[in-house]
């Protein structure tokens, strides 16, 4: 890989988002809106309630899975970006190679997905008080986990749309809702039937959120959980990986790439 190539891909988005501010605020405004509305969510049921403090454990875990799917979200934007303006052939005219766009787009994702983290930290310790230092350093090992599986849950969402066409798009963005259910954001995984629960242990952030309840109840965290979901993210970004590479060689060799438009959904 070339990196000034990756570099390239970066810069795309970045000059982008510079130029359009319609393209700026959705990084701020909807985190910011959900840190706002689950805060005094958070704020309301501890009025009502006693002896435990909820906002550690819901406005928490509210801010952890937006981060998750902002990251997800900014490798599949960067993706439309080239779609929607019909600039994806374009890209492959050049001598840029699959891993390196594909890594422009991971290397993008972090850029726009940090913005979004910063601003739902201010938030949520500026006005509701919420302190992540009641995790520890554990959280650092537990939001990679959460951005890995962004990132591979970004790949493949993106070979859904190169393989169906641009219309397609609406089978990505519900993906983060879908999993939700699954990875027992606000509740623990002993909560749902056990076929749900078989599921939950082949998703990544099911684990984080596990582990991250133990601590707010102070209960501890599992190393072989950590362990677990780190592995289990870097299987999935690396078979997001191939998958989209794969999807690429046959959209080339089968002649789909050419035809690529919005009405190629077959």
């Amino acid at each position: 890989m070339y990196p000034p190539r990756i570099f390239a891909i970066v810069l795309r988005v970045l000059y982008l988002i510079r130029e359009s501010p319609a393209r700026i605020l959705p990084l701020v405004i909807w985190v910011a809106m959900d840190i706002i509305l689950w805060g005094f969510l958070s704020r309301y049921l501890n009025s009502v309630t006693s002896g435990f403090n909820l906002i550690p454990a819901l406005l928490g875990a509210v801010l952890l899975w937006d981060f998750f799917g902002r990251v997800m979200q900014g490798v599949t934007t960067a993706f439309f970006e080239d779609v929607w303006s019909r600039n994806f052939l374009n890209m492959f005219a050049t001598p840029l190679s699959i891993s390196e766009y594909v890594s422009g787009l991971v290397l993008a994702s972090v850029a726009t997905s940090s913005v979004g983290l910063v601003v739902m930290l201010i938030l949520a310790t500026v006005v509701f008080g919420l302190s992540f230092f009641l995790y520890g350093a554990l959280v650092i090992p537990f939001v990679l986990v959460l951005f890995l599986s962004g990132i591979a849950m970004g790949i493949f969402g993106i070979s859904i749309v190169l393989r169906y066409g641009p219309a397609a798009e609406w089978l990505v963005w519900p993906i983060p809702a879908l999993l939700s259910p699954f990875v027992g954001v606000f509740y623990p995984l002993a909560t749902l039937p056990r076929w749900m629960q078989v599921i939950a242990r082949v998703l990544p952030p099911s684990y984080v959120f596990e582990e991250l309840r133990g601590i707010v109840h102070h209960h501890g965290a599992s190393f072989i959980g950590l362990l677990i979901a780190f592995l289990l993210a870097i299987g999935y970004v690396l078979l997001a990986a191939w998958t989209f590479t794969r999807i690429f060689q046959h959209a080339v060799r089968t002649g789909l790439i050419a035809r690529y438009s919005a009405e190629s959904v077959n």
